[in-house]
């Protein structure tokens, strides 16, 4: 009678510390699914701003694009005043050649304008060269972002099937299920490392 009761305690012990390891695996996903959760939730709102910026940044390029490009029409108008009245008085020529100068060279300023605080840094600046370094640094991050959403995506959905099964387990007392949890949760990790270090950028 000993005997069994001993067998008896020994299950139950043993049941006991698989429930406790089980409840300590599903406590461990589920801290790791709300950091999942966390980089999913950045991931995505990057992709919406640095769309945002990229979009903005190449308007603002277009606009300058036309800016300059009225510049330019108005300095050949100018030159060609110039050119059809030979007879322009010369305080007359003068002004329409400064003019012709200073169009010209906002023009040429508005195709290479670094920033004063920082000209070495080719993000930086309002010309179109920075401009367009900037709108493609954007477009870079954006592209970065998006293909970090789907891992954390299916990551988050991995992790919350681990943890069920980890909870069936329980309630099963299998740990065969419980097996099953930790290959799931592991996949789910793997997701998880991807979606913030991209070790593999073109997994989706």
């Amino acid at each position: 009678m000993e005997a069994a009761e001993q067998i008896a305690e020994a299950r139950e012990s043993a049941d006991e510390k698989f429930k406790n390891r089980a409840a300590l695996i599903i406590a461990f996903m589920a801290m790791l699914l709300a950091i999942t959760s966390l980089g999913g939730g950045n991931a995505a709102e990057d992709v919406a701003n640095h769309n945002i910026h990229a979009s903005d940044t190449w308007a603002f390029y277009q606009a300058k694009s036309i800016r300059q490009t009225a510049l330019k029409v108005a300095a050949d108008q100018l030159e060609a005043d110039v050119r059809a009245n030979p007879n322009m008085p010369p305080d007359a020529r003068d002004f329409v050649e400064k003019k012709v100068e200073e169009y010209r060279s906002t023009a040429a300023r508005y195709d290479d304008e670094p920033d004063k605080d920082d000209p070495e840094n080719p993000l930086k600046g309002e010309g179109r060269k920075q401009l367009t370094a900037r709108a493609k640094d954007f477009e870079a991050q954006r592209e970065r972002a998006s293909k970090q959403d789907p891992n954390f995506d299916f990551s988050e959905a991995l992790f919350q099937i681990a943890i069920v099964l980890a909870s069936v387990s329980i309630l099963a007392g299998s740990r065969h299920v419980l097996r099953l949890s930790l290959v799931v949760g592991a996949a789910a990790t793997l997701l998880m490392l991807n979606g913030y270090f991209l070790l593999l950028p073109n997994l989706f």
